[in-house]
């Protein structure tokens, strides 16, 4: 599976869950920490739970387990697979942290083809 596959799938997963605002960023040109960001938010701490927990269980199907996994009792859940890492907000926790902003030099990927409308 390559990476744009891995990513598709995990952005699959968000949207079946009705993860709000969901983004791509291409952060390999400016880092070495991974290749994309997938940003997510949810409406509630129950929601980026599952959200997160979502992803996990579909990138598991999949064949691909994460790395390690942070935040699970906090407004922010990080799921890092090494490759591209999976951060799953509740909407203030996004807002403070901003990551879109604080990687504003990256690319975004369009996802149009990834979600349903």
């Amino acid at each position: 599976m390559t990476i744009k596959e891995k990513v598709k799938n995990a952005v699959k997963a968000l949207d079946d869950k009705k993860a709000l605002d969901i983004r791509v960023i291409e952060i390999g040109d400016l880092t070495t920490v991974a290749d994309y960001f997938v940003v997510a938010t949810g409406s509630s701490s129950t929601h980026v739970k599952a959200l997160a927990d979502e992803v996990e269980y579909q990138m598991t199907q999949a064949g691909v387990e994460p790395d390690h996994i942070e935040g699970r009792s906090t407004g922010w859940i990080l799921l890092d697979y090494l490759d591209f890492v999976v951060h799953v907000f509740l909407g203030e926790s996004r807002e403070y942290y901003n990551l879109e902003r604080l990687w504003s030099d990256a690319k975004e990927v369009d996802i149009s083809d990834f979600i349903t409308e």
